[in-house]
C-alpha cells in the first residue's frame, strides 16, 4: 500500500488529463524477427499494450468521479488499478524504444559506467539476463540508475511494478519476461528469449537515457 499512498494525490491529477494512446512502434512489426516475431509483436503491441491504455483511460475517468464526489475511499480502491495499468502503459513504452533492428554499441560514457559498476560488459549482462530469467511470474528486468549514488543497478520488478515510482531508479533498459513478450515464439524457454534480446537492444536509446538521467 505504500507505493498507492505516496502516489494518491498523483493518481488523481492525472486522472484529469487527455486520454493516453498506444505509441507508435519506430518499427514494423516485422523488423525486429528472427528474434522477436511478427506475430509476437502485433499481439504484444497492438492487443496487450493496449488493453493496458484502454484499462487506463477508463479507471482515470472512474477516478475523476470519485474525486468528484470526494470518495476517497473509492479513490483508493481504484488507485491499484491504476497503478497497474499506468505502469503497464509505462514500462511497455520504454521497451519498445529500447528495441531496435539497427545494431547499436553502447556510448563511450555508459560502456565505461558498466564496466566499473560490473567489472566488464559481458558479466553486466550474464547478471541482468540471469535476474531476468528468474523472474518468478510475470515481470521485468531493468538497467537502471541511481540518482543519489550516480551509479547503475540492475534490479527485477514484479508484474507491471513502475521503476523509478517504487525504487527511484531511472529505467535505462528494460527486459520484458512476460509470458506474452515470447511465449508464441520461445514457448516456455524465456532464457532463450533474454539471451536473444541483446541482438536487438538499443543501444543509442540506451544511451541516451543515461545522458540525460546524469544531467538531471
Amino acid at each position: 500500500m505504500s507505493f498507492l499512498k505516496r502516489n494518491l494525490s498523483g493518481t488523481i491529477k492525472a486522472a484529469v488529463r487527455g486520454k493516453h494512446t498506444l505509441p507508435k512502434l519506430p518499427y514494423d512489426y516485422n523488423a525486429l524477427a528472427p528474434i522477436i516475431s511478427k506475430d509476437i509483436l502485433e499481439v504484444h503491441h497492438g492487443k496487450h499494450h493496449q488493453t493496458y491504455v484502454n484499462n487506463l483511460n477508463a479507471v482515470e475517468e472512474q477516478l475523476t468521479e470519485a474525486h468528484s464526489k470526494k470518495d476517497v475511499n473509492k479513490v483508493v480502491e481504484l488507485s491499484k488499478n491504476y497503478a497497474f495499468n499506468w505502469g503497464g502503459h509505462l514500462n511497455h513504452s520504454i521497451y519498445w524504444q529500447n528495441l531496435s533492428p539497427t545494431k547499436s554499441e553502447p556510448s563511450a560514457e555508459l560502456k565505461k559506467a558498466i564496466e566499473q559498476k560490473f567489472c566488464s560488459f559481458d558479466k553486466f549482462k550474464k547478471d541482468l539476463s540471469a535476474l531476468s530469467i528468474g523472474v518468478q511470474g510475470s515481470g521485468w528486468g531493468w538497467l537502471g540508475f541511481n540518482k543519489k549514488t550516480k551509479e547503475l543497478q540492475i534490479l527485477a520488478v514484479s508484474n507491471q511494478e513502475p521503476l523509478e515510482a517504487i525504487t527511484g531508479l531511472v529505467p535505462l533498459f528494460a527486459i520484458d519476461v512476460w509470458e506474452h513478450a515470447y511465449y508464441l515464439q520461445y514457448k516456455n524457454v524465456r532464457a532463450q528469449y533474454v539471451e536473444a534480446i541483446w541482438d536487438i537492444a538499443n543501444w543509442k536509446d540506451i544511451s541516451d537515457r543515461y545522458a540525460k538521467a546524469l544531467c538531471n
